[in-house]
């Protein structure tokens, strides 16, 4: 399964070498907005499945992790350009899989290559650490469109490239939810398709510090892997339930699948040495959810100086599996 996940992901990195030059960079980029635009009118609607509780579905976003559990795989591209000295740009091709043991418990695994180029003409890529977890989705509450789950990820150290990745692992045990508002009354008809979800965790490495040996002076030099807390929120506004169950606007295909969504991803350091200082972004984008497959696109906004400099860019291709291959490895294994 590694392998497989790996080799898509070579395919997918493979494509930035093509060359763009004989296009201008907008004309690029409206013929990708209108491929996707036609791509997306013409597929079905979605299916009961995915993080739906009541009305309400939950679709995969880009940073934050879902608060359900399902049969899915996800491709996320990112694209930002990096401060230093010297300053780069990189390119995060993120994999992720999902697969339920049970109805609501399952395990998740992710990977990512990463190719970063420096402003020197050097580079580095490759894999970084593999990641695996589990998840158990214990609370849906259909009348208040209501989802909890708790869950557990691990960073495997050493199996990824060693330019790229640690030597340690690390350790993160995560509350995660989700929560519509379409239980408020009536007289407030167009809050009803807002919702909120989030997830809250702790990361541990197994190593506290690193101890390097400086080549000209022969000196010790001590880094300290911290302990985090990582926090993330999404708030979201569905022009596919403001549809359905609240007023029929007339919004034509494929606007009355989409998904606005903002995301603050967070991570707050909790060592003695840095405790309290916080990176993060902010995530303004949308999504457009079908039968078989979301599309979604982002901007990455740095939340302060710590988290950086530029405006990075994300691109989703998410495939519920199990609907797309319902008769071969797709549901619980364990009814």
């Amino acid at each position: 399964m590694i392998r497989a996940i790996r080799s898509i992901a070579w395919v997918i990195a493979s494509m930035r070498h093509i060359s763009t030059k004989r296009l201008p960079l907008g004309t690029v980029g409206a013929l990708g907005v209108a491929l996707v635009l036609s791509l997306c009118s013409v597929m079905p609607d979605i299916a009961s499945a995915h993080g739906i509780a009541g009305n309400r579905f939950f679709p995969t976003t880009f940073s934050v992790d879902d608060p359900f559990i399902s049969d899915e795989f996800s491709v996320l591209i990112h694209h930002n350009k990096q401060s230093g000295d010297p300053a780069s740009k990189e390119t995060d091709i993120n994999i992720d899989y999902s697969k339920r043991l049970f109805p609501n418990f399952g395990f998740e695994f992710h990977e990512a290559y990463i190719h970063q180029k420096f402003d020197d003409g050097s580079s580095i890529h490759g894999w970084d650490n593999l990641g695996a977890g589990a998840k158990w989705q214990f609370l849906t509450n259909d009348p208040h469109e209501l989802i909890m789950s708790i869950g557990t990820d691990i960073d495997i150290g050493g199996t990824g490239a060693h330019q790229i990745s640690d030597s340690f692992s690390r350790i993160t045990p995560a509350l995660f939810f989700g929560k519509g508002l379409g239980d408020l009354p009536d007289s407030v008809n167009f809050i009803r398709p807002f919702a909120i979800t989030g997830a809250l965790g702790v990361g541990f490495p197994t190593r506290s510090k690193n101890v390097t040996v400086d080549p000209d002076t022969g000196d010790n030099n001590t880094s300290y892997n911290p302990k985090t807390f990582n926090w993330g929120l999404t708030i979201q506004y569905s022009l596919m339930y403001l549809q359905q169950h609240v007023k029929d606007i007339g919004l034509p295909s494929p606007f009355n699948r989409m998904i606005l969504v903002v995301e603050f991803p967070m991570q707050t350091n909790l060592s003695q040495d840095s405790k309290g200082l916080t990176t993060g972004t902010v995530n303004p984008g949308v999504v457009w959810a079908g039968k078989f497959f979301e599309l979604g696109i982002a901007a990455e906004l740095p939340v302060n100086a710590r988290s950086g400099k530029t405006v990075g860019v994300l691109g989703l291709i998410h495939v519920f599996v199990d609907d797309l291959l319902p008769k071969s490895i797709s549901g619980p294994i364990f009814h």
